[in-house]
């Protein structure tokens, strides 16, 4: 019997794995990949930003506030385990899921 999987299932599965090839590459450089980053808001000289970035073992997505005469600051961060990240992302926004797929092959290759 052939065993059939939806093309969102095979995605996943490819993001998972880029995902690990990335995090190797991240434990011998020492940087973090930034996965993707997006504006939420933006106010004169000042910015509210979602930063998301592999580590050798996870995804951190932090949202900082910065810019003009103000600090950066963290105003939230959250942290992934590297198989539960790309079913997170599909559900989020399918643009940005396809866009860290291509920047992840563009790295690796």
């Amino acid at each position: 019997m052939v065993k059939q999987i939806s093309l969102d299932a095979w995605q996943t599965q490819h993001l998972e794995a880029l995902l690990k090839k990335g995090a190797s590459i991240v434990t011998k450089t020492g940087t973090p990949i930034i996965l993707y980053r997006q504006t939420l808001e933006e106010e004169e000289d000042s910015y509210e930003e979602i930063v998301c970035s592999l580590t050798d073992k996870h995804v951190v997505e932090q949202v900082v506030i910065s810019g003009g005469g103000i600090p950066p600051t963290f105003r939230q961060q959250m942290i992934y385990d590297l198989d539960e990240f790309p079913q997170r992302l599909i559900r989020k926004s399918k643009d940005l899921f396809l866009q860290t797929i291509e920047l992840l092959e563009e790295q690796m290759n």
